[in-house]
């Protein structure tokens, strides 16, 4: 019974860390590349605080506790690359945007703790 209990909680953090259906990995050395373009919306998802101590330019800040109540501000027919400090929260945050019926979504592997720019 007890192998049982440490699996269902093995796979639940499994399951938390998979990637949503269909959202897009991109690395930092990509995002780089899409920085420049102006139709993609770009959502940093961290605290405000950890967003003003180190930021990129191009990001908005909706951090994560607030995106449900922001959906209305985005545009569901532009892609959406999110970033948060290591990839975990923009990852929640692309299954709340897939949820939502944004059909192009992208999260930036490793986050800002791999972005060099």
């Amino acid at each position: 019974m007890e192998w049982l209990f440490i699996l269902l909680i093995v796979g639940f953090f499994v399951w938390r860390m998979m990637p949503a259906k269909g959202v897009r990995s991109v690395s930092t050395e990509d995002l780089m590349g899409m920085l420049k373009n102006k139709s993609v919306q770009f959502i940093d998802v961290r605290t405000p605080g950890e967003y003003k101590g180190r930021h990129i330019k191009e990001f908005k800040n909706i951090p994560l506790n607030t995106l449900k109540s922001q959906l209305a501000s985005l545009d569901k027919s532009k892609e959406i690359v999110v970033i948060c400090q290591s990839g975990m929260r923009s990852g929640q945050a692309a299954k709340i945007l897939k949820k939502a019926s944004f059909k192009d979504v992208s999260n930036v592997t490793g986050g800002m703790s791999a972005w060099r720019g």
